[in-house]
């Protein structure tokens, strides 16, 4: 006896049958049985309901799918078009730099808007109810930040010829660093190529030290949850309305340039040293405390914190002309003032003393030399034009032109000089006679 199972196709609203036939002899004659069963088929609510919560998942990636893409297209884009419009205007020469730096503005413009909707400070975009339209949606603003990125390169070589480079007439001050530093950029692009998108989105693209600054400080700061396009937008936005922040910066760039012996020019002040960018730093986060923007100033003190090993309070007031060389483990508590022209080195406290609040951190004057490794604490002054041998640790005032070493620090000479010790970083002079 031979016995074969088929199974009908199942049907949603029907019954699932399973037809068997048998096939056989009996008595010398060929018998057929054929015998159909009946079962429930599988309820179709259960099916809906799971193919509605798979939906209802991957549309839920979808949605954070779109996003990311959409965040990335608006980054990215921004970016692209800096580097583009300046690689274009390289193609083209020095003659073009000034028509691919208007393309890089227009987009950098676009990219400050993206960024002031994520801050919630422009209105929200519509939300997307699937999954699958926010995943398109992230797509498509994805592909329009590039198309716009293609754009300002072509708009940018398309007209290279045709202008004429106006950078460097918006320089603040009439100091002639910013020329000065587009000349030396300009020089190192020719010297190393691989240099060239590099230089142009950090230098060149730009019409202002200012932002120059923002775009570098923006780039070092961010992170994962603190996109470099936010930080750009709150750097430019501070500088625009506390315009003594660029005069402050360009008389800090001006002291390292002057000051440190391995400094040979401006650009390697702007991208490559790290005691200016955290001075610069904390000098933003200093005007947000002032706003009493205090959440904000003190991430960015913790962000500062993390990336150039420096820890100064939002609250602490810098002068200008302030050099930080090396700076790795500089902290500068909450209430200190730090005067004109100073030159601190690297490993320098001034802290406060005891559990007490209120003004409790040093006062520096103007034109004082903090050598490495030195400890100042407690709300005592230091006067103007005096030195502080490497190593000391003050817990007691020191007058006006006073040299201070040891530990405790003690004053071994006084000058009526008004020579600030600063300007020339002379740290051993009248110690050679002083013994512990």
């Amino acid at each position: 006896m031979t016995t074969t199972t088929m199974r009908a196709a199942w049907r949603p609203s029907g019954s699932e049958a399973r037809a068997t036939t048998t096939t056989g002899r009996a008595c010398g004659a060929r018998v057929t049985t054929t015998t159909t069963t009946t079962t429930a088929p599988v309820p179709r609510a259960w099916c809906v309901r799971s193919h509605t919560t798979r939906q209802g998942t991957s549309g839920a990636k979808g949605v954070t799918m779109g996003a990311n893409g959409a965040r990335r297209g608006w980054v990215r884009g921004g970016g692209c078009a800096r580097v583009g419009a300046a690689t274009a205007a390289a193609a083209a020469g020095d003659d073009g730099v000034g028509t691919a730096a208007a393309g890089a503005e227009a987009a950098a413009k676009r990219e400050r808007v993206v960024a002031a909707k994520w801050a919630g400070s422009a209105p929200e975009l519509p939300t997307r109810s699937s999954g699958a339209v926010g995943a398109r949606a992230g797509s498509a603003m994805a592909e329009a930040g590039a198309a716009r990125a293609s754009k300002g390169a072509a708009n940018a070589n398309a007209n290279a010829s045709n202008q004429v480079d106006i950078m460097g007439e918006t320089c603040p001050l009439g100091s002639g660093i910013w020329d000065k530093l587009r000349e030396e950029a300009k020089a190192d692009l020719e010297r190393e190529p691989a240099l060239a998108s590099y230089l142009y989105s950090t230098i060149l693209a730009h019409k202002k030290v200012e932002d120059v600054l923002a775009f570098v400080l923006a780039n070092k700061l961010a992170s994962t949850v603190l996109l470099d396009s936010q930080l750009l937008e709150l750097f430019s936005a501070q500088y625009r309305k506390h315009k003594h922040l660029t005069r402050m910066m360009l008389a800090d760039m001006q002291a390292v340039f002057e000051r440190d012996p391995a400094c040979d020019r401006y650009l390697a002040i702007v991208l490559f040293f790290k005691g200016f960018q955290a001075i610069q730093a904390q000098r933003v986060a200093h005007s947000l405390w002032l706003d009493d923007r205090k959440p904000l100033a003190f991430l960015l003190q913790n962000r500062i914190s993390e990336v150039f090993h420096v820890d100064i309070h939002p609250g602490a007031v810098l002068g200008q002309g302030m050099m930080m060389d090396h700076a790795t483990g500089v902290v500068i508590g909450e209430t200190a003032v730090v005067g004109e022209n100073v030159s601190i080195l690297h490993g320098v406290t001034l802290g406060g003393t005891g559990t007490s609040k209120g003004d409790r951190h040093p006062k520096i004057g103007d034109g004082v030399v903090i050598g490495a490794g030195v400890t100042i604490l407690g709300n005592i002054k230091v006067g103007k034009n005096s030195k502080i041998g490497a190593g000391s640790v003050v817990l007691e005032e020191i007058g006006e032109a006073c040299t201070a070493v040891g530990i405790p620090a003690k004053v071994i000479s006084r000058s009526p000089s008004e020579t600030q010790p600063s300007l020339s970083m002379d740290q051993t002079s009248y110690m050679s006679d002083y013994f512990i």
